[in-house]
């Protein structure tokens, strides 16, 4: 109770984080200009100075983590946002430097039998997002896009392909609705949550769901503008739906951040089945299983449910976890398995998402603090990483860079374009974006073969010998198969 009665202390504070949602915001429109000063940190790279990714800082000794790379989709703070692939020694495995920095839920998935990159992009004022979803190839092509149905528009929170080849995505709307029953205005207008299912060939709609009516206004702990407003006011983000899963059964696991609640919704008849937390809960929940302002619930193969617990904001509580439930749908209880937690109690005031791989391992992207750390199944940190200016502590939007989420996939990129080759002093600067089969670098000089080097940066400098006339380099397997070339060029 005494969780709840903070709340209506910090409404203001609340009312600031909710009309940026969960972080991401229209910066270029909605953000005043900042003060002049150094640009945010990030990377340089003399073969490609058109890349300029965030830094990145690994902090300790990596310990045994699980095979892949790292997924994240850098922005907020940053001089460029995009989606972008990271090794475990924080070295840019391939970046995309988009127009906007409206870009989030970065990841691997399969369509059609085969690994694809996808992710979502727009624009995102009040943490609402009005965009599209891309789907890539190996190749980096873009193969696909999906968009929302019946004339809505896609959402920055989730986009998940399922086994059937469908895609599963949240949907923001606004209705006109009185808000005199919560101390709103009368002629008000709220965010209806939507997610629907969509046929990614044809775009055709196979599912919808809305939160209201279904959900009630008073289920809400988000405060509702002012009455005093009127027609003024802003849409009343009262539900704030952030995941979406599909069960084993059929049905559809949602989280929504406002209502600090998970509900199972039927396939069949769109009926709520159960809430798991907030106001209406139809579980009694044991000790630590409470959440607040959650994100990213998940249904694992053996039957828990999986969820990141933001605890804030406003906050609640003195830190993040990620939480591993036993939820018995016959007896009504909800017990807790496991919790994770950041050494450093980092406590996450918008977004963030846990990952439950194979191999028992825990990756966590903290969402508006720019982290990502793999943990053991026992919650031992194998993998720590700060991006940006690696602030700990976030309390509002901009403030730093950030990752919607993070994820650890296996990946092979195949790029299509040469490596890129730049000649400065007496070295050869060489990097290919997006190839994750370069072993070694070779040069070849006047058409004969040169010194070869081990490829251990995203970046490589090679020496280059006087009186070379025209140098060529060359990317090589581990099994010394030719991968590809680079244009020849002149010193």
């Amino acid at each position: 109770m005494l969780a709840r009665v903070l709340r209506l202390g910090v409404l203001g504070i609340a009312l600031a984080v909710l009309l940026t949602g969960c972080g991401h915001s229209k910066h270029k429109a909605a953000a005043k200009k900042p003060a002049a000063g150094p640009p945010p940190p990030m990377q340089h790279f003399v073969s490609r100075p058109d890349l300029k990714p965030p830094s990145v800082k690994v902090l300790g000794d990596p310990g045994a983590t699980s095979r892949g790379y790292v997924f994240l989709a850098p922005k907020m703070k940053v001089v460029q946002a995009g989606p972008m692939i990271l090794d475990d020694k924080g070295q840019v495995v391939w970046f995309k430097q988009l127009d906007t920095h409206g870009v989030s839920d970065f990841r691997v998935q399969r369509y059609r039998g085969k690994p694809v990159l996808t992710w979502w992009r727009g624009q995102a004022p009040m943490g609402v997002g009005t965009g599209r979803y891309v789907i890539y190839d190996d190749t980096y092509h873009q193969i696909a896009q999906v968009r929302a149905g019946h004339g809505y528009a896609g959402d920055i929170h989730e986009f998940l392909i399922t086994k059937r080849n469908t895609a599963l995505f949240p949907v923001y709307h606004q209705l006109h609705v009185d808000l005199t029953s919560v101390g709103g205005p009368k002629d008000g207008r709220i965010f209806d949550g939507i997610f629907q299912e969509v046929d990614i060939p044809t775009g055709r709609v196979l599912f919808e769901w809305h939160s209201w009516p279904a959900v009630g206004l008073k289920e809400s702990y988000a405060p509702p503008p002012k009455a005093a407003k009127g027609k003024k006011a802003p849409p009343y983000d009262y539900f704030h739906i952030n995941s979406i899963d599909p069960e084993p059964n059929g049905n559809f696991l949602i989280s929504a951040r406002n209502t600090d609640a998970l509900y199972e919704i039927d396939r069949t008849t769109g009926k709520i089945l159960w809430r798991l937390g907030g106001k209406k809960s139809d579980f009694e929940q044991g000790p630590g299983t409470n959440f607040e302002w959650q994100h990213d619930a998940r249904r694992q193969p053996d039957g828990t449910i999986t969820l990141f617990d933001n605890g804030a904001a406003p906050p609640v509580e003195k830190f993040t976890r990620v939480l591993v439930l036993r939820v018995d749908e016959k007896s009504k209880r909800a017990t807790l398995v496991h919790s994770y937690r950041h050494p450093k109690r980092l406590l996450a005031p918008f977004e963030g998402n846990a990952q439950f791989l194979g191999d028992g391992h825990v990756f966590v992207g903290w969402g508006a603090i720019p982290y990502f750390t793999e943990f053991d199944a026992q919650g031992h940190v194998l993998l720590d990483v700060s991006f940006g200016k690696g602030r700990a502590r976030i309390t509002k939007p901009n403030q730093d860079a950030d990752s919607y989420r993070a994820y650890r996939f296996v990946w092979h990129g195949h790029p299509t374009d040469r490596p890129a080759v730049t000649i400065r002093g007496n070295k050869v600067f060489v990097s290919w974006n997006g190839a994750t089969d370069v072993a070694r670098w070779q040069l070849e000089l006047d058409g004969q073969p040169g010194l070869a080097v081990a490829k251990t940066h995203f970046e490589n400098a090679l020496p280059l010998p006087r009186d070379v006339k025209r140098v060529t380099v060359v990317a090589l397997s581990a099994g010394g198969t030719e991968l590809g070339r680079s244009k020849p060029i002149s010193p």
